[in-house]
């Protein structure tokens, strides 16, 4: 696409300003997708060169090393105790002792768990002893005789290669330190005992000393998680087979190949409907709220307006108020026995096709429960807005606004070309956000519709019904509570939702005004 200077620019009408951007947005899609690869391909090179360069390194550690460094290739520590890094050594031999305890010693280790790890690889199921009522001779009963866990088998699989590559990682570290070791023994410089390394790590490493914990709570407690979520999503595992008393097993990509079927209640076809409601769902939920909130902090904060706080004070208050108590009340009110819905019925208000469909309650139409989401939405959101609007319009320089209106511009102008570009240049991240967060938002189609009106024209997906209403999140959490408690169509679809997700906001984050011309509005 053609780039315009900024004449030619100016001279654009406002329709085809707006079309020129449209455009201008799409065009830098696939170039920011391009060095998206490029990227991805020149991280993956260096790795691999980082990863030759870290073998010659070893290799010559290894030949120039004398025999504690040497041994240290064996026995994590040796080098930093020759050298009187003896709080060093004994911490990295404490790893590996803890690590051959785990793996060789105990009965749950990690390469008993890693070994069905393989198995399954091959085909066999996640597990191979199945639980079973058993005859007990002695006290003449019928007893539960447990197998394997299947969920066990995977968890204790994912800790042990999250452990393997952690022992890697401290024995290359530990073989690291000998050479910083003896390059400094071989120039006749100090090299730093315990003190020095508590000195350090309350002083010039007091980063890391902070960022560890938090690193390990989001491996612990994020990443692994999300992995195990991953791996189930290749796995049979439902409420059938809960991995305890009916063992499940690895079916590679056929939970994926459901994504191919776009006949009536095939995924293909309630994928496409969800992702369509998504999008216009978080389309319409971000921007009226962000539009309207900023209208209603431009008029509090007008010159002349009196008893401002008392605004922002009533607006407010739907903050106050707990969202789920709000929702579901408000909800009501619209149901067939609420006082609003009550009323449009018996008034006739309610549109004819309602009527002859008898769909009395406006949650029972489709049209009308998109259109009740977005406005209720709205009540709920729209505070949260004009307080951040708030604060970044009394932060917008005064004399933008009396030199625009020495020029002539009016309230229109100003807003178009003042107060609109700098508003979306600050909260462009934030409205990024709120947009992902609209995405995922579970609370306000859960508690005010439920998904519903039910779509019959596709009809039950995956044992489920799914709703006109149902967003992506909505309907992956029928899929986890319904009878059937399919956690691998569950996990199928988390997955989707967050390769969904991530190249939504990676696309955007780049090419928004935020992130590329900070130095207009320094």
């Amino acid at each position: 696409m053609e780039r315009l200077n900024a004449l030619e620019y100016l001279k654009l009408s406002k329709s085809q300003a707006l079309w020129y951007n449209i455009k201008l947005f799409f065009s830098k899609i696939p170039a920011w997708i391009k060095s998206l690869f490029v990227k991805l391909w020149i991280t993956i090179k260096n790795f691999f060169l980082s990863l030759k360069e870290g073998a010659l390194d070893i290799k010559d550690t290894f030949v120039k090393g004398n025999w504690a460094v040497k041994l240290s290739f064996v026995s994590f520590g040796a080098g930093n105790i020759y050298y009187g890094q003896v709080m060093r050594g004994l911490l990295f031999l404490l790893f590996e002792v803890i690590f051959i305890v785990y793996t060789f010693i105990l009965p749950t280790g990690g390469i008993y768990w890693i070994r069905k790890v393989h198995w399954l690889s091959k085909g066999a199921t996640v597990g191979t002893v199945q639980g079973a009522m058993k005859y007990n001779p002695v006290t003449d009963t019928y007893g539960w005789v447990a197998g394997d866990d299947s969920v066990r088998v995977l968890l204790y699989g994912l800790l042990s290669v999250f452990f393997v590559i952690a022992f890697f990682v401290v024995w290359r570290m530990q073989i690291k330190q000998c050479k910083i070791n003896m390059e400094l023994h071989g120039q006749g410089r100090k090299i730093k005992g315990a003190k020095d390394d508590l000195r350090s790590l309350i002083d010039e490493q007091f980063h890391k000393t902070l960022l560890t914990p938090s690193l390990l709570g989001i491996i612990v407690f994020t990443v692994l998680p999300i992995i195990y979520m991953v791996i189930i999503a290749f796995t049979n595992y439902d409420a059938e087979h809960d991995g305890h008393a009916n063992l499940f097993s690895w079916v590679g990509f056929d939970n994926f190949n459901a994504f191919t079927d776009f006949g009536a209640g095939g995924l293909g076809l309630a994928l496409g409907e969800m992702v369509g409601w998504t999008l216009m769902w978080a389309f319409f939920a971000t921007f009226t709220n962000y539009f309207f909130g900023m209208f209603i902090a431009i008029l509090i904060n007008k010159k002349g307006i009196r008893f401002k706080k008392l605004w922002r004070t009533i607006l407010v208050m739907t903050i106050a108020v707990p969202q789920f108590v709000s929702l579901l009340y408000v909800g009501q009110l619209f149901s067939q026995q609420g006082v609003i819905g009550a009323f449009l019925e018996r008034a006739d208000l309610l549109p004819q096709v309602m009527v002859a469909q008898n769909q009395m309650s406006l949650w029972s139409n489709p049209v009308s429960s998109k259109i009740l989401l977005v406005v209720i939405n709205l009540w709920v959101g729209v505070p949260y807005m004009m307080l951040s609007a708030t604060g970044i319009l009394m932060n917008i320089p005064a004399d933008l606004y009396e030199s625009s209106r020495v020029d002539g511009a009016n309230s229109v102008q100003q807003f178009m070309k003042i107060t609109l570009p700098y508003m979306l240049f600050v909260t462009g991240p934030s409205l990024l956000t709120s947009f992902v967060g609209n995405l995922n938002n579970f609370n306000i189609i859960y508690l005010l519709s439920g998904g519903g009106p039910t779509n019959t024209e596709i009809g039950t997906v995956g044992g489920q019904q799914l709703g006109h209403t149902d967003l992506l999140i909505t309907f992956l959490f029928k899929v986890t509570t319904g009878s059937g408690s399919k956690y691998y169509l569950a996990s199928v679809l988390g997955i989707f939702v967050f390769i969904f997700v991530a190249f939504l906001s990676l696309i955007v984050y780049n090419v928004m005004p935020s992130t590329k011309n900070e130095e207009d509005y320094s």
